[in-house]
């Protein structure tokens, strides 16, 4: 709709004097808020590894290295652009081969970033799970009338357990990486968690914070 400027045309003032007060608050932002760098804080990105063939077939990995299918190896791919233009100064990956794949597309282009491979990045423990299909979880957690959070996985790791790992991680990230950037590599359940640590939500908010595949928190 185009107003046309008539003597008394209501629409027509409120329209022009919307438009004056617009630019006049822009040039009075401008001269008297000017933006301050921000000191000791530390730019946190985290990225989850990209799909594996596991993944696809639904068989638990934890700390099983797992393999990236082409679909992942085209999601590492693509975040590895999408995040090209970070000034990343160090790069964090769990120790695990999934992870350590998709990081490899991302220091492509970050040359100069150091690159830490981390243990406690690791994905949750399944212990005896590991490497059978999903469904064996659901059976075993029924069968020990455990909820899921207190449930240790094939006597692996429960995941407060996975969280307190992760936490005493960033714990000690937060007191060496001061005024850097830094990328986290990682899986699923640490990603969750530590998420939910940050935002101080319950534990009960897991799957809220999931992440997909090659996804950027």
């Amino acid at each position: 709709m185009v107003w046309t400027k008539r003597k008394g045309d209501a629409p027509f003032k409120i329209a022009y004097f919307f438009v004056i007060f617009t630019n006049y608050y822009e040039k009075f932002m401008k001269k008297t808020y000017k933006p301050f760098p921000l000191k000791d804080v530390m730019k946190l990105i985290l990225v989850r590894h990209g799909e594996t063939e596991e993944n696809a077939r639904r068989i638990i990995q934890g700390h099983g290295e797992g393999n990236l299918s082409k679909k992942g190896i085209l999601q590492a791919k693509k975040v590895a652009i999408r995040l090209k233009d970070e000034n990343i100064d160090k790069i964090y990956v769990s120790d695990l081969k999934r992870a350590v794949d998709t990081a490899k597309e991302i220091i492509k282009y970050h040359p100069n970033a150091e690159v830490i491979y981390e243990p406690r990045l690791r994905e949750q423990w399944y212990g005896t799970l590991e490497g059978k299909p999903s469904s064996h979880f659901w059976k075993a957690l029924e069968k020990s009338g455990s909820d899921i959070l207190t449930f240790k996985p094939g006597g692996g790791e429960s995941i407060p357990e996975l969280k307190e790992r992760v936490i005493q991680f960033f714990s000690d990230l937060i007191k060496t990486e001061k005024d850097n950037t830094v990328l986290l590599v990682t899986h699923g359940g640490p990603i969750g968690n530590l998420l939910l640590y940050i935002l101080n939500l319950p534990n009960e908010r897991f799957k809220d914070y999931h992440p997909k595949n090659a996804a950027v928190s």
